[in-house]
């Protein structure tokens, strides 16, 4: 598709937000799996990880386990103490032991409706294989962020290993890398050719793309959705650790239903979680103008964007 096609492209209305089951419990709204934190040089990284973990919450799963190395295990429970945490195995380096990590990821996932990969996750190969074996399991819905989506880049023709449902959350660089290692010709970084890049780089993986900036798009290579929430004040450190929680806390909650009893489809549910992180970024400036948010203050605004949304229904 070209720019000029997309600029005619009909954009698919959001469906109404799902009602929360008033006499839910915690099982009830999912629960899910966080993997990230880098604990080996050049950077210790963990913030993007319970970031991710603390917005899963905020947009309402029961439960958020957060995976990060053990080095940082005892500093994630301090920032987030309710999720629960699990210790990553690593080598005296810092960098994660790939083997017993798996075992340890494995244990996680059996209690996991949902997982977010990547965010603060790091480079390194072990990192890298984590990535690609989430990939090649399908068994939960795996949103691909940061990190991992460099992971993945970075083995060619990686496209033909993934499984089960897959949400890529890609800022236009990282949409760039995934083009040119799938061998797809984009421009990820103009509005105008934003839609052309999200439907082309979801038709060639088989799966959902938001691709994050000014008017985000979503596409599932059918279908796009464009949000026309947000602004300046989401430019921020971390907002994109942010979004990676609301998509993975939505997938836990609503994949298996609708208001109308129907399973909502991944585009869809993906493109309401674009639209309440958006709406939260609007209501920090609503309230303090365009700068000098903190990313964990979008995550603490996404109750009232989502209250928002089901007052719309």
């Amino acid at each position: 598709m070209s720019g000029a096609d997309a600029n005619h492209l009909a954009f698919e209305p959001l469906p109404p937000f799902p009602a929360r089951e008033a006499a839910g419990h915690k099982g009830t709204f999912g629960s899910v799996l966080v993997i990230g934190g880098c604990a080996h040089a050049p950077r210790t990284m963990l913030g993007g990880a319970m970031l991710a973990a603390r917005a899963a919450l905020r947009a309402g799963a029961g439960r958020v386990i957060a995976a990060v190395p053990a080095p940082l295990a005892s500093e994630a429970l301090v920032i987030l103490p309710e999720a629960t945490v699990v210790a990553l195995p690593c080598e005296a380096s810092g960098e994660l032991h790939a083997s017993r990590a798996a075992e340890a990821i494995d244990g996680a996932l059996r209690e996991s409706s949902a997982i977010v990969i990547g965010p603060a996750l790091g480079r390194s190969a072990a990192a890298e294989q984590v990535v690609m074996r989430l990939v090649g399991l399908g068994e939960q819905p795996l949103v691909i962020d940061a990190d991992a989506i460099r992971a993945f880049a970075s083995h060619r023709d990686a496209a033909r290993d993934l499984r089960g449902t897959a949400v890529f959350t890609p800022h236009p660089g990282e949409a760039s890398a995934l083009a040119e290692s799938l061998g797809v010709e984009i421009d990820a970084v103009e509005r105008a050719t934003r839609p052309a890049a999200a439907i082309s780089l979801a038709q060639r993986l088989g799966a959902v793309v938001a691709l994050k900036g000014h008017g985000t798009v979503t596409s599932d290579g059918l279908r796009a959705w464009r949000c026309e929430h947000g602004g300046a004040a989401l430019a921020t450190g971390g907002s994109g650790d942010v979004l990676a929680g609301v998509v993975g806390a939505f997938f836990a909650q609503f994949a298996a239903r609708s208001p109308r009893g129907s399973a909502l489809s991944p585009g869809a549910i993906t493109a309401l979680a674009v639209e309440a992180h958006a709406r939260a970024g609007d209501l920090w400036a609503a309230r303090h103008g365009d700068a000098g948010a903190l990313a964990r203050e979008i995550a603490d605004l996404v109750p009232d964007a989502m209250r928002e949304m089901r007052a719309a229904r």
